[in-house]
């Protein structure tokens, strides 16, 4: 049994090479006496969508070229001939940036990118300790702006955004055929803000729109708590610079209150950086066992192994969904195939690829796919995702989302909110006669049935207040029945007895 974790900091700060040429440097858990060595990949990354990307920075910049090469010809002569020629001034910079916007967007990757010099600030805010904003993670995926998970306790999530949305347009403005760095632009602002997204939704009869007020999105990734059976349920929501420094501290508290098992939550993890996923698997995957494997561009095959000589010895199950992609599912595989832990929920959302990044001396950079990443047993789960151990879904109405406050919903209404409406008043136990969207009788009567026993003006409208507590009383009901969490506990204390 582990009695105790130390994390110690490493001062020494990195530093990459503009070739790639990279020099290990060393940190360590401390766990008694044992050590286990950290080496730092800070140019290789694993991340879904826009976030946690590592950079290559250098005083010169990433890529040179050379003008007399002759396959450039034609890119210098639709250059020189729109500069001469055009009926209009163009920039320089505007024609050359779109130059290489065009070469990522002929790739067809959505993990490989082009940011200019506003759109890359942007994302380095976003890994930074705090930005503002909705806090959701979104990729581009066939010329489509689609949502991989909100950030936990965002305003995205309060507001009912989830997994596989597809944002159509932000204040009215289409997203079809931007980047998702493009995209970032427009549903970032100012903390206070407001932002209108227009989601098109699996089942969803027509696009919702969701009203969102911006705000600091603090990027905290580790949340914890411990029942009265010493069970400690931990949520990682992403993978930052100090994650595995996060759940080191957490750990150590929960180990000394006698902690005896654990759940590890990863759903709506979007993915993070890779060396961070490498040291938490390495808590709880043997030594010498592989944690996961790079298959680079040649063929070759590279297997990453656990370091740590004195993994934790403690129960685990961990939870996965499809909002849990990219180092999450590398986490997820490495513990379930190399140390038989037992996954619990639906299946993950499938991103098998590892990117790498370069910057320009202007601040741009450019961010490209390098390698496919596999399972343990060498599976690659790209666009499939990983199966649970145990299937479990959630109740339909958790996938329910927010309702528009200053909406004002009464007889006769007819909409796609007034059938969420119907929907959430049904899930908290209240009589609807349907669901079809109407505002009828039984709908007016359980709203004032509602307003009644939360003591709120009973008016039979859902407007307001109204609409605040209905929401806040379902997502108080989805905490409590989240049957994956009650799976996962059911699964943990079956491995407890082993």
């Amino acid at each position: 049994m582990v009695k105790h974790l130390d994390n110690e900091q490493n001062n020494t700060e990195k530093e990459i090479e503009q070739k790639q040429e990279q020099e290990n440097e060393q940190g360590y858990f401390k766990i008694k006496k044992f050590y286990f060595v950290m080496l730092l990949f800070v140019v290789v990354i694993a991340a879904a969508g826009i976030t946690t990307i590592a950079f290559s920075f250098g005083d010169e910049p990433a890529v040179t070229v050379n003008n007399q090469r002759d396959e450039f010809n034609k890119l210098y002569t639709a250059y020189d001939t729109l500069m001469d020629s055009y009926y209009k001034d163009l920039s320089s910079d505007d024609l050359v940036n779109g130059a290489i916007d065009g070469m990522f967007t002929a790739l067809d990757d959505p993990y490989s990118d082009y940011m200019n010099e506003e759109e890359a600030a942007s994302f380095q805010q976003s890994i930074s300790s705090s930005f503002e904003g909705i806090g959701a993670e979104i990729q581009q995926l066939n010329d489509s702006i689609v949502v991989v998970s909100p950030i936990k306790g965002s305003p995205a999530e309060k507001a009912g955004i989830k997994p596989n949305d597809k944002i159509l347009t932000v204040d009215g403005k289409s997203l079809q055929g931007m980047s998702s760095s493009e995209a970032v632009l427009l549903i970032r602002g100012e903390k206070g803000t407001k932002v209108e997204l227009e989601i098109e939704r699996s089942g969803a009869s027509e696009p919702l729109k969701i009203t969102i007020t911006r705000d600091t999105i603090p990027i905290e990734t580790v949340y914890g708590e411990m029942d009265k059976d010493k069970i400690a349920k931990i949520q990682i929501t992403s993978f930052s610079e100090h994650t595995a420094s996060e759940l080191v501290d957490i750990l150590n508290k929960y180990q000394e209150d006698g902690m005896k098992g654990i759940v590890l939550d990863l759903r709506h993890n979007p993915g993070g950086l890779l060396e961070e996923v490498k040291k938490i698997a390495g808590l709880f995957v043997p030594d010498g066992e592989v944690i996961y494997q790079i298959e680079h561009k040649n063929g070759t095959v590279e297997k990453v192994t656990s370091q740590n000589s004195s993994n934790m010895d403690i129960p685990l199950v961990v939870l996965i969904d499809g909002g849990s992609a990219s180092a999450s599912e590398i986490l997820a595989g490495a513990v379930n195939q190399s140390a038989d832990v037992p996954l619990v929920g639906v299946k993950s959302f499938g991103k098998g690829t590892v990117q790498q990044a370069k910057s320009f001396t202007d601040g741009s950079n450019i961010k490209f796919t390098v390698d496919k990443w596999l399972t343990p047993n060498g599976s690659w789960i790209h666009e499939k995702g990983i199966e649970p151990t145990h299937k479990v879904e959630l109740p339909s109405y958790a996938s329910l989302t927010m309702i528009n406050p200053e909406s004002k919903l009464k007889i006769g209404s007819n909409s796609e909110e007034v059938k969420i409406a119907q929907e959430m008043l049904k899930a908290l136990g209240y009589d609807i006669d349907n669901t079809n969207g109407y505002f009828d009788e039984s709908t007016e009567n359980a709203t004032k049935e509602f307003q009644k026993k939360e003591k709120l003006k009973e008016d039979g409208v859902i407007t307001g207040e109204t609409t605040n507590e209905l929401m806040n009383k379902l997502r108080e009901k989805i905490q409590k029945s989240d049957t994956q969490m009650k799976k996962a506990v059911e699964v943990l204390k079956e491995e407890m007895k082993k």
